[in-house]
């Protein structure tokens, strides 16, 4: 009787476990991995190709694909490839916004590669309601408030902090007891306009008297009309605040009427065809600059130099292969945390501290409350037909500059 009730008991177990086979207890395979997203990152270009500012905007651009060719050369953005869409503004605000709106609602881009600031400008509020950051080339001061431009960003020092850094090095290094006269050129538009009001009120405060200004268009064949009253006032010092081919106008226009200041302009005022366009001219005119010049000894000029063959760029170039650089290293760390869209773009772009584009511009840091990248300038000066590296001005972070 006891033997018979064991035998049915391990006859049940032995029943239990073929069941239990039966039900689905054998070993499980692996769930099957989540597929890997392959597809391209879509980023939006608008450049003006074409327009009154096209000498420049082309070189830039140039410098915006080859940096994509770059970075999807080292493998992309955790293996997706960025797709980049340069479009021609021709400098036009309606065409720009056009053009925006068929990339964001039409391609799905998750980022703007900008360029000009009268397009830039008329984004601000349809980047901020689509969520896509714009790196451009605008280097307008209120553009580096997120207060005002919360999704826009750029590379380099903006267009304020480059002449405050130029009107500190001139007064540092003037030697006589009067004031130091100043006066400003620059073309009627957004673009020329936006560092007027506190490279000014700098002056001042450094102890500059300003004596006068000039509006020259950057379409101008000369110069002389609106440099004769200028004349009169002896500036020791002038700010151009155009693009090359404008500057080199009014710098033979000063030459012809006999004009003695020292001439400095912005960023985009002075590249490697100046000397070409200006001739002799050109020597002691100074420059502020934001990127390493072609042939520099930092590491990003080896790359560079493969992807141009050895064929110089001007510095225009570099800076857009910086925003490409400094792009991709957001998506780098967005793609980290979750999908890349415009919204973590954004996020990422602001966790970035001290950054270093291989050495071709100076370090790059974003705050939530604060899109200034750095506060650091390059000076070069034109000697004997060349652009001579004079010194990094590097100026303190004002809380009070933010946006002026």
């Amino acid at each position: 009787m006891r033997v018979g009730k064991i035998i049915t008991a391990v006859c049940i177990v032995i029943l239990a476990g073929m069941m239990l086979v039966g039900c689905g207890g054998e070993e499980k395979k692996p769930a099957e991995t989540a597929k890997k997203d392959t597809s391209p990152i879509k980023v939006g270009g608008l450049i003006d190709l074409s327009g009154p500012t096209s000498s420049v905007g082309v070189p830039y651009a140039a410098g915006l694909r080859d940096g994509v060719k770059y970075v999807n050369g080292e493998g992309g953005v955790d293996g997706r490839m960025i797709e980049l869409d340069v479009q021609d503004t021709a400098y036009k605000v309606q065409q720009g916004l056009s053009l925006y709106k068929k990339m964001v609602n039409t391609d799905k881009v998750v980022c703007i590669q900008g360029y000009g600031s009268a397009v830039t400008e008329a984004l601000v509020r349809n980047l901020a309601k689509d969520k896509i950051p714009d790196i451009s080339a605008s280097y307008s001061a209120h553009l580096t408030d997120p207060k005002k431009a919360p999704y826009n960003f750029f590379i380099a020092a903006d267009y304020t902090t480059q002449l405050r850094a130029a009107l500190k090095y001139f007064r540092d290094t003037w030697k006589e007891e009067r004031a130091p006269k100043l006066a400003f050129i620059y073309p009627d538009h957004p673009y020329g306009l936006a560092p007027i009001p506190g490279g000014k009120e700098y002056a001042k405060e450094l102890g500059y008297e300003i004596v006068g200004d000039a509006n020259v268009s950057l379409k101008a064949i000369d110069a002389t009309t609106e440099l004769l009253p200028l004349k009169k006032l002896e500036p020791d010092f002038c700010w151009i605040g155009g693009t090359t081919p404008s500057t080199s106008v009014i710098l033979k226009s000063a030459k012809n009427i006999g004009m003695d200041t020292v001439f400095f302009t912005d960023i985009w005022g002075t590249d490697e065809t100046l000397v070409k366009l200006a001739g002799d001219d050109a020597n002691g005119s100074y420059s502020n600059q934001a990127a390493a010049v072609y042939g520099a000894d930092v590491p990003g000029m080896k790359a560079i130099e493969k992807l141009t063959e050895g064929k110089p760029q001007m510095s225009h170039y570099t800076r857009g292969f910086v925003s490409i650089l400094v792009m991709a290293e957001s998506m780098k760390r967005a793609a980290q945390n979750g999908p890349i869209t415009g919204e973590s773009i954004k996020i990422a772009l602001e966790s970035l501290r001290d950054y270093d584009p291989m050495g071709l511009a100076p370090a790059i840091s974003y705050f939530p409350d604060d899109h200034r990248p750095n506060m650091a300038v390059f000076l070069y000066k034109i000697e004997n037909g060349k652009m001579t590296f004079v010194k990094e001005e590097n100026l303190e972070r004002r809380a009070e500059w933010l946006g002026h």
